[in-house]
């Protein structure tokens, strides 16, 4: 019988609470979960790609998921899960927008490898609007980030925004 590799693709920078519920649910779709730690330089990046790996990481240690791994990758998604030999993507919505786009790049991917299924998982409506970029946006201008990333998440961008510098005067 064969294992059932998914692949849940990102930057998670900062990984959010709705990476880590996307993580746990997608979780149970698959034999082996592989967590794809991308880089993607049009995002501005805050933290190294080393960084993000090990804050994923810890993360899904403590959510307790024994089927889960952390790999980097720098490539295609398509070629980077004939890699891993994954069968499935996962891929979380949180909108509409989210989903003309994530379509659009299924489309593309069961056109390079129809043997590859994405999935759709929704995000739970109390973290749908939880994004990444908005994250670090709100961080920046010396916003309350608690609600939307883990408690250890949450230092490491604050000390991250203390070292770089806040934006706005008030």
């Amino acid at each position: 019988m064969s294992t059932r590799i998914g692949i849940y693709p990102g930057t998670f920078d900062p990984v959010t609470l709705g990476h880590l519920d996307i993580i746990r649910r997608g979780s149970k779709l698959v034999d082996e979960l592989i967590i794809g730690v991308t880089t993607n330089p049009s995002k501005n990046p805050m933290f190294t790609p080393a960084e993000r790996m090990a804050m994923v990481e810890r993360e899904v240690a403590a959510l307790g998921i024994d089927n889960v791994r952390v790999v980097g990758f720098n490539a295609l998604l398509i070629k980077f899960a004939q890699k891993m030999r994954a069968s499935v993507l996962i891929r979380g919505l949180r909108a509409v927008a989210d989903f003309e786009y994530e379509y659009q790049m299924a489309g593309m991917n069961q056109q390079l490898d129809p043997g590859i299924e994405t999935v759709f998982l929704m995000a739970d409506v109390s973290l749908q609007p939880i994004a990444s970029k908005l994250v670090k946006e709100i961080a920046l201008f010396g916003g309350d980030i608690s609600r939307f990333v883990s408690p250890s998440v949450c230092e490491e961008v604050i000390a991250r925004v203390d070292a770089q510098g806040r934006m706005g005067d008030y």
